[in-house]
């Protein structure tokens, strides 16, 4: 009976917050999905043109590598970071978190301007190279996918800090002794013992990551300067410039249950307090 109560307790408690997350999400997404089915005409359509159409596949294929190379290059940044945030000197604690927590009061957009100051064609990074003979014309390290890839992953690494920091400071270290007494070298524990300890910290981040990665669009907009469109900004060429609704609509329909699927997928195999 007791627990009967303190259920009906804890559902009380997050009623309001559902109601809120379905107010706010669920029935603007219904509606978006209802577009969808309906512009510009009632059918499937707008999902026969999502097979068919070599633009919108080729937007999708770019955005999964741009995905993917975002999230191996966020999170092996991210675990050479934590690892000196968690186990590091007081000094080197101290630095590394300050390089954590500075980012978050950057604007994206500032963020990105800069990144737009440094890799242009008269960007300080192509001034410098030719002021010192590397190289005669300037680098090609924006407008393009390098440019997005480098933008993004600055962005993102503070967000796959977090999962990693909490896999790791619950690394029972007496397991990290025992192999050192055991014999193995410094090396051989923390590519043996330590990283599959926190591969939930890993796999954790490498999800926030990638499904952050998937709706970025101020980013690509800037530093792709229109050569490497990602889904986000083509739904919004779409929705605003086309203007095609139903095919927008489409999209991004089939983008929230790629990442419910992936999310769904992963939960399968690991529990979400082992990411956190």
């Amino acid at each position: 009976m007791r627990h009967l109560s303190n259920r009906t307790g804890a559902a009380l408690l997050m009623a309001p917050l559902l109601l809120f997350l379905a107010l706010s999400y669920a029935w603007p997404f219904l509606g978006v999905v209802k577009w969808s089915f309906t512009l510009p005409e009632p059918g499937l359509g707008q999902y026969g043109v999502l097979l068919t159409d070599p633009l919108v596949q080729s937007v999708f294929i770019r955005t999964l590598r741009i995905c993917a190379v975002v999230t191996a290059a966020s999170v092996i940044c991210a675990y050479a970071i934590t690892f000196v945030w968690v186990r590091g000197t007081p000094t080197q604690r101290m630095l590394a978190e300050f390089c954590i927590l500075v980012p978050f009061w950057i604007s994206v957009l500032t963020r990105a301007f800069g990144w737009v100051a440094l890799l242009s064609n008269r960007g300080l990074i192509n001034t410098w190279l030719q002021a010192i003979g590397v190289t005669s014309e300037p680098l090609a390290l924006v407008r393009n996918e390098f440019g997005v890839i480098v933008g993004m992953t600055h962005f993102l690494i503070p967000f796959a800090v977090f999962p990693l920091a909490s896999a790791m400071r619950s690394l029972d270290d007496r397991v990290l002794l025992a192999a050192r007494g055991l014999g193995a070298s410094g090396t051989r524990t923390f590519w043996t013992v330590f990283v599959p300890m926190t591969a939930s910290g890993i796999i954790g981040a490498a999800l926030i990551v990638f499904v952050f990665a998937l709706g970025f669009f101020v980013t690509p907009a800037i530093l792709g300067g229109g050569r490497s469109v990602m889904v986000a900004e083509l739904v919004y060429l779409r929705i605003f410039q086309s203007p095609d609704w139903g095919l927008g609509a489409a999209i991004s329909v089939v983008l929230v249950l790629f990442v419910a699927a992936l999310m769904a997928l992963l939960f399968r195999y690991v529990r979400p307090r082992q990411m956190v």
